[in-house]
């Protein structure tokens, strides 16, 4: 099945390249205008497992290893989430708003997918600047921390999730940082000759789409009005 929708003269990088870039700028123009917002936020879930879909499909070597990835990462990510939401432990007080769709244990599903793509993309980021494996998970799992600092306003701005804190606590970081190099450490084991030079690119998309509507926040702050 895989081998003939290789074989369609439309599937390749460069279009996929383009489809996530007009996906990822259609979701910011989406949800930075108030007539689409609610709209654009229901379209949410449905665009992270476009986007996952699409990004893996690219792998280059799917072995085995792969596929133990992306379930582990996601039952690893998902249950910490669950973990964290119904005892405040891990990361802090917070829970799930509706924009992420489908909970269980109130947890979005979307978020296994979120974790996978983030995990999966940071580590070909981070693979293709090192060949050191102690630093690729530690400066991986910096990337992750980068990209939460972007996400953070956001997500609270579109109702992903919420924190009873006003401030994030800095547990939330800390816990993501260890995390992240748990997951980072599982990909080096598993996916030694993973190359999918997509993801790199995926990442740099999604980092402009979270400070793209970081913006578009703070220009609504300053005029007095909501994300």
């Amino acid at each position: 099945m895989i081998n003939k929708i290789d074989n369609l003269p439309f599937v390749n990088q460069k279009n996929a390249l383009y489809l996530l870039l007009a996906m990822h700028i259609a979701g910011t123009i989406g949800l930075s205008i108030p007539e689409t917002q609610e709209l654009f936020k229901i379209l949410t879930p449905f665009n992270l497992v476009g986007t996952a879909a699409i990004v893996l499909h690219f792998e280059e070597r799917k072995s085995i290893g792969y596929g133990v990835f992306i379930l582990v990462t996601f039952i690893v990510g998902f249950s910490i989430e669950v973990l964290g939401v119904q005892t405040g432990a891990i990361f802090g007080d917070y829970s799930y708003g509706k924009t992420l769709g489908f909970k269980l244990f109130n947890v979005p599903l979307a978020i296994g997918l979120n974790w996978i793509v983030l995990i999966y993309c940071t580590a070909q980021l981070s693979k293709q600047m090192f060949e050191n494996t102690s630093v690729r998970i530690l400066f991986g799992s910096f990337l992750m921390i980068v990209a939460d600092l972007l996400i953070e306003p956001v997500a609270i701005a579109y109702d992903f999730w919420n924190w009873q804190s006003v401030n994030i606590p800095l547990q939330n970081y800390l816990a993501w940082f260890l995390i992240s190099a748990l997951l980072h450490a599982i990909f080096s084991v598993l996916m030694k000759d993973s190359n999918n030079p997509l993801a790199v690119k995926l990442f740099y998309i999604q980092v402009g789409f979270f400070l793209l509507l970081n913006f578009v926040c703070n220009l609504k702050t300053i005029f007095q009005t909501t994300c």
